[in-house]
């Protein structure tokens, strides 16, 4: 596969990049990795997504050529779409986006419909990140030290610093060549997970002041309202993370963040502990993402949204 995808970029000579709505670490460090790589090869690539770019990756090499807005389209050879399971989460230019004639879908989800010519997942992966890691390679290319910056910050924050299940000898293996090519741990470590605005702890106070569990304590939940978002001044981009905070507590098998996205509209992002396999919860209700990471979208008033989803969750996505 990595070979028929060098022969689109050896013929190609203009490209599309993008990834998934509410990016995340993983989405925008491989972006930004790919467009490195075809860039250093002469190509012309746009690397774009419906949601502005996290502050918190803004120190990611390149951050700044990622655009919001989509022009004509009949220009690009093809098009990657990275991190995303279905077409359908790049956004509200997904329908346009699937109109490119030459569609790369690379991507780690145990939940991907293998849309596209060409497919290229591995749910045995910690990362995309470390998917576009092993393409590159593949097709013989060097890896700067920009491109190692962006690729580790992808597997370090997809695979929540090294401590989730997705982490296997491979991904250490990967990690260490990054550093070898001038990856800073600490510094980047740094930026992602200690550099955070205070708007952010503001919203976090007020999240966890909503913890509630059920199951006998085997499931814990958090959620952030518009409501709250409005009263800390804060964007969603800052609710990253908080579901990691249920998950930490002692006995907790699945934990549960609601974030209110519209009237009645609630994204809920799953995380479980050991074998519990929360992707099967998510895909319940049109969602997906790995075994002990997912996420899906419900609607419905919040106490009929939450008993539903806990159901599930008793019932083992059943």
């Amino acid at each position: 596969m990595i070979q028929q995808i060098a022969e689109i970029i050896k013929k190609g000579r203009t490209f599309l990049v993008t990834s998934h709505m509410r990016l995340d670490g993983d989405a925008v460090g491989s972006e930004l990795a790919l467009y490195e790589a075809l860039r250093g090869l002469g190509k012309e690539v746009v690397v774009y997504n419906q949601d502005r770019t996290p502050q918190m990756y803004s120190f990611l090499p390149d951050a700044g050529i990622i655009v919001n807005r989509l022009g004509p389209l009949d220009g690009f050879d093809a098009v990657f779409v990275l991190d995303c399971s279905e077409i359908e989460r790049a956004g509200e230019e997904a329908s346009r986006i699937a109109g490119i004639r030459q569609i790369v879908n690379i991507d780690h989800h145990i939940s991907n419909d293998h849309y596209g010519n060409l497919t290229l997942t591995d749910p045995e992966a910690s990362s995309t990140g470390e998917m576009i890691f092993r393409l590159v390679e593949g097709m013989g290319l060097e890896i700067t030290k920009d491109m190692a910056v962006n690729l580790y910050t992808a597997i370090l924050t997809d695979t929540g610093a090294f401590r989730y299940s997705n982490t296997g000898p491979k991904t250490f293996a990967v990690a260490g060549r990054l550093l070898e090519k001038g990856a800073d741990p600490a510094w980047i470590a740094q930026m992602v997970y200690e550099t955070f605005p205070a708007v952010k702890i503001r919203l976090l106070s007020r999240a966890l002041s909503t913890l509630e569990f059920d199951w006998q304590g085997r499931i814990a939940a958090v959620t952030v309202s518009k409501k709250m978002l409005d009263e800390a001044g804060a964007q969603w981009e800052h609710t990253e993370g908080f579901v990691e905070f249920p998950r930490s507590i002692e006995g907790v098998q699945v934990a549960a963040f609601f974030s209110e996205i519209g009237e009645g509209f609630y994204k809920v992002s799953l995380r479980s502990k050991g074998r519990f396999n929360i992707e099967q919860v998510a895909g319940k209700f049109g969602g997906g993402g790995h075994i002990n990471a997912a996420a899906c979208r419900m609607q419905g008033d919040f106490d009929t949204v939450k008993r539903k989803l806990f159901d599930a969750i008793k019932n083992g996505g059943r």
